[in-house]
């Protein structure tokens, strides 16, 4: 029931134009009742990756496998049966609803399809209370509810057709910081309760720290960093993972403001030689600029892909490495906020 991404590679032609490599040898398992949280920045290549994985975008190398058949891109025909326990809810629920339908009925799609039957109103009731919303909301039309109300039924109708994997992208990132709180914690119960596997995308590390159980950190079309959710945001390895917990405000009391990354994600049609985060690493040294760094496997269940650590060794952040494994800084790159 799992999903499994093993070297995937999307890449977008542009005519006149260099194709640009927005995913590149990307690694991903996504088993039932557990969240994996992909995070990153803007333009890391986040819902390239989800789209590949969902059938919706064709990679041009790699394999993705759902159940162990392989993820056929989505054509102008109905989406095979097979594949109806994989879906997905995008991050914006206005464009992905019919606003002409009410919502019973555009939840009512999933068991139709997949069931060749017809969800009754009071399951639908029910689910819709699973999610938090009212029985009143069955009647109503996407307009009529807020922002956080049409995630929940977006949701809602991914859940109609019983899926063992749910892609989500960015699904928190619209809503306040209590619908934030509240969509979150209902993720959790739905993994836990349901068996539902989850590939989380969000740019807000934080929040995966509480409701993940595995974390995978992107930038600029690789995969940085992989591990527990919990000991990457303890224990970050890779400098961009490092920058990433940096920048999250803490309500420790110490009224220490965080710090930001400096600079911008670079062109995927045109990354930069070597680890393509090292014009923006404080860590960079000369074979950071000459060489890619290879995914290595540390201790703890950990995969990084950086110079600074090797296969086998015990995690340690980059800021604690020996002065010997770093080269010199680079000057502000880290900036303060405020």
């Amino acid at each position: 029931m799992s999903l499994e991404l093993t070297d995937v590679y999307v890449t977008y032609s542009r005519p006149g134009r260099i194709p640009a490599q927005v995913v590149v040898a990307a690694n991903l398992r996504v088993e039932p009742g557990r969240i994996v949280g992909l995070v990153g920045e803007s333009g890391s290549g986040k819902s390239s990756l989800a789209r590949a994985a969902v059938g919706l975008v064709r990679p041009s190398h790699g394999t993705v496998l759902f159940e162990g058949k392989a993820v056929r891109t989505i054509g102008g025909r109905a989406r095979p049966r097979a594949l109806l326990g994989l879906q997905m809810v995008f991050q914006n629920p206005g464009g992905s609803l019919n606003p002409r339908r009410r919502v019973a009925s555009q939840i009512s799609d999933g068991p139709r399809s997949s069931r060749n039957g017809r969800m009754q109103p009071a399951e639908v009731v029910d689910l819709l209370r699973q999610l938090g919303l009212p029985p009143s909301a069955a009647g109503k039309y996407p307009h009529q509810l807020s922002g956080g109300q049409r995630q929940r039924v977006a949701i809602a109708r991914a859940l109609a057709t019983s899926p063992s994997i749910l892609i989500l992208d960015e699904p928190l990132a619209s809503l306040d910081a209590s619908a934030q709180a509240q969509l979150a914690n209902l993720l959790r119960t739905i993994a836990d309760s349901a068996g539902v596997g989850m590939l989380l995308i969000s740019h807000d590390l934080a929040v995966l720290r509480h409701i993940a159980d595995e974390v995978a950190v992107m930038y600029l079309g690789v995969i940085m960093e992989t591990g527990p959710a919990a000991t990457v945001w303890d224990v970050p390895l890779h400098p961009y993972t490092e920058a990433l917990v940096r920048a999250v405000p803490k309500a420790d009391g110490k009224g220490e403001l965080p710090s930001a990354l400096g600079g911008e994600v670079g062109d995927p049609a045109d990354p930069p030689r070597g680890c393509r985060f090292h014009p923006r690493c404080p860590y960079a040294h000369e074979k950071c600029r000459e060489q890619e760094p290879p995914t290595v496997e540390v201790a703890d269940h950990r995969r990084v892909a950086c110079w600074l650590h090797h296969p086998g060794e015990v995690p340690v952040p980059p800021a604690l490495r020996h002065p010997d494994d770093l080269g010199r800084p680079i000057a502000g790159s880290y900036a303060r906020v405020g």
